[in-house]
């Protein structure tokens, strides 16, 4: 199957580039019954036999109360695929709803990676895989620049605070288009949460900008992961990595490129 091709190729690059799955790891996915959690699952257990490293895969499910579905539907593919896995409702988000329904994200999601944690511990996991993508990647880093003043994004490594735990991304590199694509294929069982039926976000008003790009530039999101592994800080305004007294202007540092444009090209040729 191509599309599968396609998304394991992203996640081993992913996987090899940052290191995030090593010898002897037991990996503890974070299964919300969604495409993307879906396809990360898939793909980390064929890694899981195709890797020359050992490591084991185990899942879980915590419920919010926000699945618009029983997510009961998937225990039967888990067990068909001998995965482990742990299904727990977490009462403080239920009460979290009742007391607070209309919550930001933020709030939500600390509730549930103290959730995260204590169910990691159960399973004596030391790394949990996330199912962020490509896009989430980009929403973050246009989100965190318009609307909090920093350049960021999410990592694709990270540890929690008492370093017990390794938070990885490996879908880092792969398009949400490629995971509806591929839980479509395979007739996965999909269970959509409420959140994404939400309206007047500022989440969704960045979906709504890159799926306008998109109809011109379907590339934007490759482009931006790539921005984000190719800073200059030199370029910018952070007063920490910049050499006042000895910055030189690039434009002035080597001849200029032939580009592929007539026009440019011979531009280019005549004006030096």
């Amino acid at each position: 199957m191509k599309l599968q091709k396609d998304i394991l190729r992203k996640v081993g690059e992913a996987v090899a580039r940052f290191k995030m799955i090593r010898e002897g790891d037991r990996v503890a996915v974070g299964f919300s019954g969604g495409k993307d959690s879906y396809t990360l699952l898939e793909a980390l257990l064929v890694l899981r036999e195709r890797a020359p490293i050992d490591f084991s895969v185990c899942a879980f499910t915590i419920d919010q109360g926000k699945f618009l579905r029983p997510i009961e539907p998937f225990r039967k593919w888990l067990e068909e695929r001998d995965v482990e896995w742990t299904y727990k409702v977490d009462n403080p988000s239920l009460r979290l709803l009742t007391e607070q329904p209309d919550h930001g994200c933020d709030v939500c999601s600390r509730f549930r990676r103290r959730a995260v944690y204590a169910i990691a511990r159960e399973l004596s996991a030391n790394v949990i895989a996330f199912g962020h993508t490509a896009d989430d990647f980009c929403e973050a880093f246009l989100r965190n620049a318009m609307f909090t003043g920093r350049l960021s994004a999410l990592p694709p490594v990270t540890y929690s605070r008492k370093k017990d735990f390794r938070l990885i991304r490996p879908l880092l590199y792969v398009t949400e288009d490629l995971t509806r694509a591929f839980a479509g294929e395979t007739g996965a069982p999909v269970i959509p949460c409420g959140c994404s039926l939400k309206t007047g976000t500022v989440r969704r008003s960045i979906r709504d900008i890159f799926a306008e790009l998109e109809k011109e530039y379907p590339h934007l999101k490759s482009t931006l992961l790539s921005a984000m592994g190719n800073v200059n800080t030199g370029r910018l305004l952070d007063l920490r990595f910049l050499d006042l007294e000895n910055a030189t202007d690039e434009a002035e540092a080597g001849p200029l490129p032939v580009l592929d444009n007539d026009i440019f090209t011979e531009l280019s040729s005549t004006e030096g």
